[in-house]
């Protein structure tokens, strides 16, 4: 539900929705790029059809997003108003009704406690395929600090900005152009040739119509989903299943082999070692169709 104040509008939140504890997400690392936090308020650019807009979000009164235009970046039409809300949706993953998965999780064992500490966080989203794939790529076989330093020297080498009061801010390149880049190109951002070799890859599947949103979603099956992603190169199993959490929303979407999911199940129970596959499949084996949402509150404990 989207309520229009002038050049502002409200998006009406779930009951199922914590402003603070989504801004304590998205706030852990002091090194992303892609916005800005000041005054428990979210700024950040969102590409909207052809525009670009830089938008405030904050909580007002009620407990709903306030989402405010700044600048000279109003949008001159409706449709570009409902793009910004649908983008903000989508990446606050509001549509989705939560009430089953804390009914299921509330009587599970390795879930009680996340959900009771972080109730009302949602699986915060992706939502350009582009930047989903490209930050898996990134975060392969690395710690997260240093994948957030590969992300800022890629989105302020090759992305778009907008300067507002002294601050820039940042659009994730397009796929279109790092599709014309070479390996050469991205070599200064200290980056492995391989992971080179893979952004490139896929941008230009992209650039092309190869591969899509409304491709891989219109396959309507998660294990045809995946397959798609996966049958991409430098694209395995985790960073298929991790694009299909955080862009394209499949619920039973689940990493299986996570490191940080491992740590998190070894964390709550407590045991000296990390579970097998086959462990955590008879751990998990409650959750299913949320999947994707049991790791991600799993991930929190660690993160």
């Amino acid at each position: 539900m989207i309520v229009n104040q002038s050049d502002n509008f409200v998006i009406k939140a779930p009951t199922e929705f914590s402003f603070k504890e989504n801004m304590r997400y998205i706030g852990r690392s002091p090194n992303e790029c892609m916005f800005e936090i000041q005054d428990n308020k979210i700024i950040r650019l969102i590409p909207a059809l052809d525009e670009t807009l830089l938008v405030e979000i904050s909580e007002n009164s009620d407990g709903n997003l306030l989402i405010r235009f700044l600048e000279k970046t109003y949008p001159i039409s409706k449709k570009v108003r409902e793009e910004v809300n649908l983008y903000i949706r989508d990446w606050f993953d509001l549509d989705t009704d939560l009430k089953p998965f804390y009914e299921m999780a509330k009587n599970d064992l390795l879930l009680q406690k996340s959900i009771v500490e972080f109730y009302g966080l949602r699986n915060i989203g992706i939502p350009d395929l582009f930047e989903a794939i490209a930050w898996g790529i990134l975060g392969q076989q690395i710690n997260l600090t240093y994948a957030y330093t590969l992300k800022r020297r890629l989105v302020e080498t090759f992305g778009s900005q907008v300067e507002w009061k002294g601050h820039q801010y940042w659009i994730f390149p397009e796929a279109k152009d790092i599709a014309k880049l070479t390996v050469e190109d991205l070599a200064p951002l200290k980056m492995t040739v391989k992971k080179c070799e893979y952004l490139i890859g896929v941008a230009k599947l992209i650039a092309e119509g190869s591969l899509s949103k409304s491709l891989i979603m219109g396959t309507r099956d998660f294990k045809e989903a995946e397959k798609m992603l996966v049958n991409i190169r430098g694209i395995g199993p985790w960073t298929a299943n991790y694009v299909l959490m955080r862009c394209l929303r499949f619920p039973n979407a689940f990493p299986i082999a996570d490191v940080g999911l491992h740590n998190a199940i070894k964390h709550v129970t407590g045991a000296k070692e990390k579970p097998t596959k086959e462990e955590i499949m008879k751990l998990a084996a409650p959750w299913k169709g949320w999947e994707s949402y049991a790791t991600f509150y799993l991930w929190r404990l660690l993160y």
